[in-house]
């Protein structure tokens, strides 16, 4: 298990866990963000994380996607 931000762009990922306070897991989970689900990475801009998920593409803050644990 590794955070988000260290995997591979364009490998997808299984979402194992998701940390942090009740409130950032909330609004992961609004973004789709959810344990089981797949996710990858689309590009890495300043910091921050493209990633695919549910044929959606997300931008995350890397303080983010190092709660995401894939």
């Amino acid at each position: 298990m590794m955070p988000l931000v260290l995997a591979q762009p364009g490998q997808e990922q299984i979402i194992k866990k998701i940390g942090g306070s009740p409130e950032v897991k909330k609004h992961l989970e609004d973004l789709g963000f959810t344990v089981g689900g797949g996710v990858s990475i689309v590009n890495s801009l300043g910091g921050n994380l493209i990633v695919k998920i549910k044929e959606s593409r997300v931008a995350v803050s890397n303080e983010l996607a190092r709660k995401i644990m894939v």
